[in-house]
């Protein structure tokens, strides 16, 4: 009644003024100019498709992995192998998918308005999205010229690229490029790549039970993946060899036949991540970015054997001490050039890949006066030297010792082994600050020092685990500065030698640390060499150090900054770091210690410092410290 009322009013308004009659000419020409612009706006976005997209391989070829044994242990990015050509393929593979997917698929002009009336109809009955109403040609323009975004608008584009793509392609050309770059689960795209990494073969050969296995998973690829959910892709299965039959695609028997499948899974179950691949990927990526078809074999210089006996060395230690609060642990090993082998970022990747070892920059305590006496060697320091120990105020900050108060005098090595806080913050204001920075420069560390902060000599400067066991190994090696790296290098990194006397003076001094100073708890039945770090409240704790041709650094602490209980250097990491070194010596993956390194002879002309020396012949560095 109402619609009756409307029409014969608007009628009337027309005819009075004679609007009807003078407007249906521009009406039909404002129709036509409408029509006109959608055709040409059609026709302009049709031609721009790059129409061969589906086919391309994807941007970054997918990347395996392998241990310096040429064992595979991660996989980082997307498969995909060379596009499938329906003609190549059994019928019942393409048949497959068509009969779960889109049934009408070779009636249909792109956009299938009375399937989408179906499945609309059967969700509304449902309350719930139930059936999809998208054809074959709309998901391919979908998943391969349209951004993820669930939206009015962005189904009228993809209606409008399927049909374009029905005019310009023919049926099977449009199921080959659906077919070849469709999501399968597990970072596979394409039935190739699927194929091959299910089955262990090329979708030329698959058998119509595997076929219908693959096109089932295209509705919940990672909920249907027959290795991960074997029940599920099964009966999925189920319902694609009845739609099969019902589409005359195989016949009842043939789905019988075809019910059970097994799936072999060639390619092998890795990880997609882990603390050594994630720290190494961007390196592969730089080597081998860009597109390309299948996986890329890329070797590293990870020893799986190292990196288990890091992991077990580091949770048993853990393990063995819950009162030390200590939530984390970090570790780093690699041999003397800097060739990273083992890497340990967290106690468990899975909950935080937060990698400890390379992203965090945390205080290394007095592991950083390698530094400083580095500086005081170079400046005519040696090991044998006397320091005085008594207390020190430098621009109002006034150092102590762990045990409180001043303290002795030491020889440097006494003072480097005992770690006396004391005489560091003293060799520090002697040395000065930029020879300290100069110092950590040459030996690897790029993480900002201040020159001008004298409790830097304590370790306040903060850096990676990575950089400061670099530094250390620079020592191992005799040269600096040690890059670590994680792909086998063909050239080495040109570098310069450590001074001789110096890399000396400082292993006799980390050799001390160990054998009777503050790493006790790392000796080994070889000479060894280190260093212990402890920071305020207990919030850090580490060792580094080297014996044989490995170089490890260990740091425990907790994410949140929050005190250890009382957890030393020489505590918890230097007992993680003798597992590591005594486990790897006895799987001879380090290697037997070589001739000791002889204590040095004192300096004579320091030896009777205290009977008096002439002073000319004194070091600068100790005429400074002693006021002459």
């Amino acid at each position: 009644m109402i619609l009756e009322t409307a029409k014969t009013w608007l009628v009337a308004a027309w005819t009075r003024t004679g609007g009807f009659v003078r407007a249906r000419p521009r009406l039909i020409a404002g129709v036509g100019a409408l029509a006109l612009a959608a055709v040409a706006i059609f026709i302009w976005v049709g031609s721009s498709l790059p129409l061969s997209r589906a086919l391309e391989p994807l941007p970054n070829r997918a990347v395996i992995l392998l241990d310096a044994q040429g064992k595979p242990f991660a996989r980082r990015g997307a498969y995909k192998e060379a596009p499938v050509v329906v003609a190549d393929l059994p019928a019942y593979v393409p048949g497959a998918f068509v009969a779960i997917e889109d049934r009408r698929f070779y009636r249909h002009l792109g956009v299938d308005l009375k399937g989408t009336a179906r499945a609309a109809w059967t969700n509304f009955r449902a309350h719930r999205t139930v059936q999809g109403g998208s054809t074959i040609t709309q998901q391919l323009a979908k998943n391969a010229f349209l951004a993820p975004e669930r939206s009015l608008r962005r189904k009228g584009q993809e209606a409008m690229i399927a049909l374009w793509l029905e005019l310009r392609l023919s049926k099977d050309e449009i199921l080959s490029r659906y077919l070849s770059s469709i999501y399968f689960g597990d970072g596979v795209y394409g039935l190739g790549a699927a194929s091959r990494h299910y089955f262990g073969k090329p979708p030329e050969t698959l058998s119509i039970g595997e076929a219908a296995m693959l096109a089932g998973m295209v509705k919940a690829p990672v909920d249907l993946d027959p290795v991960d959910h074997p029940k599920a892709a099964a009966d999925r299965a189920r319902l694609v060899l009845d739609a099969m039959v019902d589409t005359k695609t195989i016949t009842q028997a043939q789905a019988d036949a075809a019910s059970r499948v097994s799936v072999k899974a060639a390619r092998a179950d890795l990880p997609v991540g882990g603390y050594f691949a994630d720290w190494i990927s961007p390196q592969v990526k730089a080597a081998f970015d860009g597109p390309g078809f299948g996986e890329v074999q890329v070797a590293t210089t990870l020893d799986s054997r190292l990196q288990r006996i890091v992991e077990r060395a580091a949770a048993r230690e853990l393990a063995a001490n819950p009162k030390a609060r200590a939530g984390q642990v970090a570790v780093v090993a690699m041999r003397p050039d800097g060739r990273v082998v083992a890497m340990v970022g967290g106690t468990n990747y899975r909950r935080t890949p937060f990698n400890r070892a390379v992203q965090a920059r945390r205080q290394p305590g007095s592991a950083f006066k390698l530094f400083v006496y580095l500086a005081a060697l170079r400046d005519g320091a040696n090991p044998d030297m006397m320091v005085v120990g008594a207390p020190i105020t430098i621009g109002g900050w006034t150092p102590s010792n762990h045990e409180g108060g001043g303290g002795r005098d030491l020889t440097l090595r006494q003072a480097f082994a005992q770690s006396n806080n004391i005489i560091a913050a003293r060799i520090y204001q002697t040395a000065g600050g930029p020879a300290v920075a100069r110092a950590a420069r040459d030996l690897g560390v790029t993480s900002p020092i201040p020159e001008d902060d004298a409790t830097v000599a304590l370790g306040t400067a903060e850096t990676t685990l990575l950089e400061l066991t670099s530094a250390y190994a620079a020592v191992a090696s005799g040269r600096m500065p040690v890059t670590p790296y994680g792909r086998p290098r063909a050239v080495p990194i040109s570098d310069k030698p450590l001074e001789p006397f110096a890399r000396e003076a400082l292993m006799d001094m980390m050799g001390a640390v160990v054998e009777e100073g503050t790493g006790r708890a790392a000796r080994l039945g070889q000479r060894a060499y280190g260093k212990t770090g402890t920071t305020q409240d207990y919030r850090d704790a580490l060792f580094v150090g080297f014996t044989g041709d490995l170089v490890v650094g260990v740091w425990v602490g907790n994410d949140d900054h929050s005190p250890t209980n009382h957890v030393m250097g020489g505590g918890l990491p230097a007992r993680i770091w003798r597992d590591v070194m005594a486990d790897g010596l006895k799987a001879g993956l380090v290697a037997r210690d070589r001739a000791p390194v002889p204590r040095l002879s004192p300096q004579p002309d320091v030896e009777d410092v205290e009977a008096g020396p002439r002073r000319d012949h004194l070091p600068r560095w100790l005429r400074r410290i002693l006021g002459l």
